[in-house]
């Protein structure tokens, strides 16, 4: 199957589940071609039947704003001709979903039926696709696709809450390479990064307010007066410099270490002991999965999705997102006792096991078999 994957070729969740579920794709035998404005942050184009396709919108001064969703839309159009295309698979309804769709109609004036499979992240939905200026395109570019899924049970109550959708939804959740994570486990036994048995506190985020930057530096705060501990933060993002002026004003800036955005992020959750991700929403917590791949347990707030993947009191525990006392409390009953903190960790890593991407990849080419059959 010859499929296009549309998507964010940033650092967030949805663009590196994209990408990880075309390069997953290519190795069951299909060839994929990704469509972004620049080349996906995780993307290995060394296989010969992985393609991308860079959109780029000339600028005109008429302009104030360029428009990128017809750039895309002939873009597409020009990809699935030229390559003859089976399906399109596009993340985030806006704009993605609604340039699919103008290029779907370009197409079948042309000769061409291709479907269009959306997948919903969160922010198109609860965030920016919420929003009065969106919420008529969001709506029409979701009941316009062929098939759409999302990737949990409340992000997918929240879409049929907020719009008047009359497609079927299917949850297909996100995903991570399991074995990767067990290759880097066995690297790190090997190293020995943390001479001085310092406990190592993570948070891996975009540093955006839904984030609660601001929560993690506290919650860090009480942990470091019980617990020789420090703290990693890793991504970029708006509230970055106000965490490192937090810092400095409760003079822990030796005991945060800010490593910006890594391609890698395994490497250092695989020494980590404990992942803090206190946000007030969050559709499904990508990065939450990718530290419980790493056996390290979480402590985070029961928003969105993440209760379907951090289960409280056994991989880790969940409270309400502005409750720093409690996420500390707990966070310090972890770490205070070796053994709850294995256990904790390996209940951990044997839940992600059930979220590996060789479960929910055959889930996606079962879709994508059904969105072909359904315009026959």
């Amino acid at each position: 199957m010859k499929i296009t994957i549309v998507c964010y070729p940033t650092f967030g969740g949805s663009g590196v589940l994209a990408t990880e579920l075309g390069m997953s794709l290519v190795n069951h035998g299909h060839e994929v071609h990704f469509i972004a404005y620049k080349k996906p942050v995780r993307l290995k184009d060394s296989d010969k039947n992985i393609f991308f396709h860079e959109v780029k919108v000339p600028e005109y001064p008429l302009f104030n704003f360029q428009p990128y969703e017809l750039a895309l839309s002939t873009k597409l159009v020009e990809v699935v001709k030229l390559y003859s295309i089976d399906l399109m698979h596009v993340h985030y309804a806006i704009p993605h979903a609604y340039a699919a769709y103008m290029a779907k109609k370009m197409l079948k004036d042309q000769g061409f039926n291709i479907p269009i499979v959306t997948t919903l992240h969160g922010t198109d939905i609860t965030l920016v696709g919420n929003h009065p200026f969106y919420k008529t395109s969001v709506n029409f570019s979701i009941n316009k696709s062929d098939i759409v899924t999302c990737v949990s049970e409340s992000l997918k109550q929240d879409t049929l809450d907020q719009f008047e959708i009359y497609k079927e939804i299917d949850v297909v959740p996100n995903f991570i390479d399991i074995s990767k994570y067990k290759r880097q486990q066995e690297l790190c036994l090997v190293e020995n990064p943390n001479p001085n048995k310092e406990r190592i506190i993570t948070h891996v985020s975009n540093f955006r307010p839904v984030k609660n930057i601001k929560n993690v530096i506290q919650i860090f705060y009480n942990i470091q007066e019980k617990i020789s501990s420090k703290l990693m933060m890793i991504g970029e993002g708006p509230e970055k410099e106000m965490a490192e002026d937090l810092c400095r004003d409760l003079s822990i800036e030796n005991k945060v270490h800010f490593l910006g955005n890594t391609n890698q992020v395994e490497k250092n959750l695989c020494h980590s002991d404990l992942f803090l991700l206190p946000s007030t929403t969050e559709s499904f917590g990508l990065a939450a999965l990718e530290a419980m791949a790493s056996k390290v347990p979480v402590v985070s707030s029961n928003a969105g999705g993440l209760p379907e993947i951090n289960i409280h009191g056994e991989t880790g525990y969940l409270t309400d997102a502005n409750d720093i006392k409690s996420m500390s409390d707990y966070a310090i009953s972890i770490l205070e006792n070796p053994k709850v903190l294995e256990e904790f960790k390996n209940r951990a890593f044997n839940k992600a096991e059930s979220f590996d991407i060789n479960k929910v990849v055959p889930i996606y080419e079962k879709i994508y078999s059904k969105a072909l059959k359904q315009l026959k």
